[in-house]
């Protein structure tokens, strides 16, 4: 007699998922995360050679492209089941210093470049009556900290951008939700200790404490791979429920 063993296939498998600023940090733990799952991903960004070698590890593909170009968003194709929109940059700045170009760049790469990826991949999720659009928002979507106001008013809209996308795409198979993480430890933040250190006039081996986890219960910056966790919780096909929403992940800082 023969016994047969069957086997599960990975929650993701056969599905086709693209995500933003997928060469490092949070994008590359995502990349990995849901290739995990099964699902062939696309890596975009704007390092290419970046992007190809994260690519290669999980088998995915890389595409090369500045989000704040129209065209270049215009030219990929986003005929995909799963769009993580992570993408961003920060840039910390007084208002009345800010240079307002520095806004709209920060605006293009956060707010207008999810938009336009959203636009273009709906169409064939809506056909395919499934789709799940993740947007890497942070805990700035709902509080505000000075000195960064183009980051924190793209992120508010990004929030309010997730919302309507969730009730467009509610009869279509298609979610929307984000992802609300407080300071993770990648490059983005990383970099932003000697420009806080500067505009709070503090030497930088004290920003972490002393600026950057001051409101934060939990005393240590949020791992990549715990946000990565979530998004691809929100992706699987048990969160079909689970729409129009924002998760925190940012050790308390909102409950207090």
């Amino acid at each position: 007699m023969s016994s047969v063993t069957a086997t599960t296939p990975a929650p993701l498998e056969g599905r086709r998922a693209l995500v933003t600023g997928g060469a490092g940090g949070i994008g590359a733990a995502v990349v990995e995360a849901l290739a995990a799952q099964g699902a062939h991903v696309v890596v975009v960004d704007r390092d290419e050679d970046a992007a190809a070698k994260v690519a290669a590890r999980v088998g995915g593909s890389a595409v090369g492209v500045d989000l704040t170009d129209p065209a270049a968003i215009d030219g990929l194709d986003l005929d995909v089941d799963i769009l993580v929109n992570n993408a961003g940059v920060q840039h910390v700045a007084p208002v009345h210093e800010l240079d307002p170009a520095k806004f709209q760049q920060v605006h293009d790469l956060m707010l207008r470049a999810p938009f336009l990826l959203a636009r273009r991949a709906l169409p064939g999720m809506y056909e395919r009556g499934w789709g799940r659009l993740v947007h890497v928002s942070s805990v700035h979507g709902l509080r505000a900290s000075a000195y960064k106001s183009a980051y924190v008013s793209a992120k508010h809209g990004l929030e309010g951008l997730s919302k309507v996308l969730a009730v467009e795409g509610a009869g279509k198979g298609v979610t929307s939700n984000t992802v609300c993480p407080g300071y993770v430890r990648t490059p983005l933040v990383e970099g932003q200790i000697a420009d806080q250190a500067r505009v709070h006039d503090l030497p930088e081996d004290r920003v972490v404490d002393e600026v950057l986890l001051a409101r934060t219960p939990v005393k240590r910056l949020v791992e990549p791979e715990e946000v990565a966790g979530l998004v691809t919780w929100l992706c699987g096909p048990h969160a079909a429920s689970v729409t129009g929403t924002s998760h925190v992940m940012d050790g308390g800082w909102t409950a207090t």
